[in-house]
Order: structure tokens, then C-alpha cells, then sequence
């Protein structure tokens, strides 16, 4: 059953390459989001989406999101973090930090409803729709829940690839202080290389260095929540369980028996609690320490980055295929508020540190 929503999702993103190809300013992961947010505002595709293609998409937003995360760990190497210096480190690491906390403050303030929050706070600290895609399969977050930080994590990120470049002479920064900017105001990775670029190459390997470093920075805060979402779930194999287990048992007919005991239902119960450390969180780890260790040939880390964006393309198109544009405009506004305002605290972080630096 999701052989053809997969197919779907490979097909947008061979087409997001094509455009990437025509266009090279456009990066080819955000041209995916943006065909999905389109696919999802047509009236004729609305009915596949949500039928056939659903289980496809589904698979392809959680398993290929994931195995496309381990595969970015293998662009990360820590010698070249380390040669950015302890300052760029620390700075970068406190960008992440303070950007995602504030972020998740000022969203639960203005009283944005379930997750969004937390996925908005990721994205936009992170590495944009992909760490939003991450963080929401943990939480086990609604699809409706993903749309919205996806959408806005978009638009944010696409500006800042006409924005930032029109602020780079007039603010005074050198090629490799606006490498280092782009590094680390900017959400996802093609986005950055799509607005770092224009600077040369050495702002273009900046960038990117500082870029992925954020992207390590999504380990630890994904682990740290699912470690949370696991308090949430005391359960343990063998433990009472108290309360009651719903079975459907006919159209309109839900029978409610109490459950107690530690048999099958208490290890049911337990295996619903999220894992302490996610798998591919272990993976990506794994993946940075391989490239730091190991003398890859170049044509593995080559095939490996080409596996990774076709994977993460195809994801990106399923959380986009998501969004109802109609519904954000009607119910985003709070939203919309919470992601300017972290792009706007982001960038002012990010400028502030290459300062300091």
C-alpha cells in the first residue's frame, strides 16, 4: 500500500532537481517542500493525497526522514569543527540553544496549540523541515502540527536567500563574516548554500562548516526530548497497570474492560514509551564518528550525500504535501508572529557572533 505514495515522492523530487537544475538558486530541498505545499492546495490532487498516496507519503515523511538524517552525519567531520576555534564553537552551540529556547518560550506564550512550539523552535533553531520532520516523529506529533513550522521554516529560509545577501555590503561584513552569518542565521543547509554562495567559495566552506555544526546540535535535543516524552509513559514490563483498554468490537460499539496486572497489556503499554535514545539519532552519531575516523573514499561520501538529498527530498515533499495554506492564513497569525520573530532573533544572534568571533 505504499509502494505508491513512495513513487509520488520520488517522482516530486526528480522533479525538485529538475527545477534546482534550471534554477540553481533555488535549493533542491526547498524547491521539494514547495511542491508539496502546492500539491496539497490543488482541489484534484487533495482526494490522493489523502487516500492512495497516504501510507507512501507516511512512510516516506518518518523511515526515509530518518535514514536521510544518518546519511547527513556522514557530510560532518569533527576535525573541521574544530577548526572553526572554540569561540566559533561556543557561539554557534549558544546560538542553537538560546534561539530554541526562546523560540519554544515565546510560542507558548502567544498559546500556539499541541507541538507547534517545539517544532517551530527546531526548525528554526536546526536545520529547518528536516529537524522539524525529526523532532515530530518523536513527539508523534499530528500532521497538522508538522504543517505550520513547515510552511513557515520555508518561507523564512527562501527569504533569507534574496535578504540577507542585499544586507551583506551595507552592514559591513567581509566574505568570510557573511559566510559566517549565513552559517548560522540560516535554516536549512541547501538554503545556506544557496545564499552563502554568492560570496565565493571560502564564505561558501564557512558557511557550511558552521551550518552542519548546528545540525550535530540536533542530536542532543531530540534525545533530550524523547527522553522526556518517555517520562511521560512510567509504564515499565512487569509494573501494575491500572485503568481501562478500549477494544473496537463493531461500527459505533467500543468496549471498555479494566485493565490491570502485568501481562500482556502492561508490556503493550510499555512498549509505547518512545525510546531513550532515538535509533537514528545513534546513527547520525555514528555516522559523524565514521567520517571523522575512517579515510571514506570519495566516492562513497559522494554517493552517500547524492542517497541523502534524493531521500530527504522525497521526505520533504510528504510533510509538505501537509499544509492547507488556506487554513494558515485563517488560524496561522499567531504562528506566523512566533517564526518572523525567531528569524528575526536568529539572525540578530548569528550577527552578534560573527563579531564576537
Amino acid at each position: 500500500m505504499w509502494l505508491p505514495g513512495v513513487l509520488a515522492a520520488a517522482a516530486a523530487a526528480l522533479a525538485a532537481w529538475g527545477i534546482h537544475s534550471l534554477v540553481p538558486t533555488v535549493p533542491l530541498l526547498t524547491a521539494a517542500v514547495a511542491l508539496g505545499i502546492i500539491a496539497a492546495q490543488l482541489p484534484f490532487a487533495r482526494p490522493a493525497l489523502t487516500g492512495v498516496l497516504a501510507p507512501g507519503l507516511a512512510v516516506a515523511s518518518t523511515r526515509l526522514m530518518r535514514i536521510g538524517i544518518v546519511l547527513l552525519g556522514l557530510k560532518l567531520s569533527l576535525v573541521d569543527i574544530a577548526g572553526l576555534g572554540w569561540v566559533a564553537i561556543i557561539s554557534t552551540v549558544g546560538i542553537v540553544l538560546f534561539t530554541f529556547v526562546g523560540t519554544l518560550w515565546l510560542g507558548r506564550r502567544l498559546g500556539l496549540p499541541g507541538h507547534q512550539p517545539l517544532l517551530i523552535a527546531t526548525g528554526f533553531s536546526v536545520c529547518g523541515a528536516s529537524a522539524i520532520g525529526a523532532m515530530s516523529g518523536v513527539v508523534r506529533a499530528k500532521d497538522e502540527e508538522s504543517a505550520v513550522p513547515i510552511a513557515l521554516v520555508t518561507l523564512c529560509g527562501t527569504l533569507a536567500i534574496a535578504v540577507l545577501p542585499a544586507l551583506w555590503h551595507p552592514l559591513g561584513l567581509s566574505d568570510l563574516q557573511f559566510g559566517h552569518w549565513v552559517g548560522a542565521g540560516v535554516h536549512d543547509v541547501g538554503q545556506v548554500v544557496a545564499t552563502a554562495q554568492v560570496a565565493g567559495s571560502a564564505a561558501l566552506a564557512v558557511a557550511v562548516v558552521i551550518k552542519l555544526t548546528r545540525v550535530l546540535m540536533l542530536a542532543p535535543l531530540v534525545a533530550v526530548v524523547a527522553i522526556r516524552e518517555r517520562g511521560r509513559f512510567p509504564v515499565a514490563s512487569g509494573e501494575p497497570v491500572r485503568g481501562r483498554i478500549s477494544t473496537f468490537v463493531g461500527p459505533g460499539k467500543v468496549d471498555l474492560r479494566p485493565l490491570s496486572g502485568s501481562g500482556d497489556a502492561a508490556n503493550a503499554a510499555a512498549s509505547r514509551r518512545p525510546p531513550l535514545v532515538p535509533l537514528f539519532v545513534a546513527g547520525f552519531i555514528a555516522a559523524v564518528l565514521v567520517r571523522t575516523f575512517l579515510p571514506l573514499p570519495a566516492a562513497v561520501v559522494g554517493g552517500a550525500d547524492t542517497l541523502q538529498t534524493a531521500l530527504l527530498a522525497m521526505a520533504l515533499f510528504a510533510l509538505g504535501s501537509a499544509v492547507r495554506l488556506g487554513e494558515l492564513v485563517r488560524t496561522g497569525g499567531r504562528s506566523l508572529l512566533v517564526g518572523l520573530l525567531s528569524w528575526a532573533l536568529i539572525a540578530l544572534l548569528a550577527f552578534g557572533a560573527v563579531h564576537l568571533a
